[in-house]
């Protein structure tokens, strides 16, 4: 079984400041799509998906999280760069400890070996279809 055929489980952040989101910026080159998610990252075997969370903003921002509330399940079926991908995503909705990160406009972060960025990002574009927002569903949760 490849890669593209195993159902990846995340847990992803959403942290919410006044009318702006932090998410981390994407690129889909088979697409020439910039998009945007939230952060975070896979559930590893026998590890709670809120500790999975904590961990990968620890690991990839050195960021301390607050305040960690369940909000649902997302299922996400898609293609990125032209190969298929499915996703099991267990959201959270959660505040940075440090007060340091809700003052960035944008930072990079390693992932892997890609460098990222995560942004914060007017939530109005991502409702109205101006901004790329994923996964599906994710928009419910924001709050205006």
């Amino acid at each position: 079984m490849g890669w593209s055929e195993r159902i990846r489980v995340l847990a992803l952040g959403l942290i919410q400041r006044d009318n702006r989101v932090f998410l981390s910026q994407g690129y889909d080159p088979a697409r020439q799509l910039t998009f945007y998610r939230a952060l975070g990252g896979g559930v590893e075997f026998g590890e709670p998906s809120a500790l999975a969370l904590e961990r990968e903003f620890r690991e990839e921002l050195q960021a301390e999280l607050r305040d960690i509330e369940y909000l649902g399940c997302l299922e996400n079926i898609f293609t990125y760069n032209g190969k298929p991908g499915h996703e099991i995503i267990q959201l959270y909705r959660c505040g940075f400890v440090d007060p340091k990160f809700y003052e960035c406009e944008s930072l990079q972060f390693q992932e892997g070996q890609r460098t990222k960025i995560a942004r914060w990002v007017a939530i109005e574009p991502l409702l109205n279809g101006e901004l790329t927002l994923y996964p599906k569903g994710f928009s419910q949760y924001l709050t205006r």
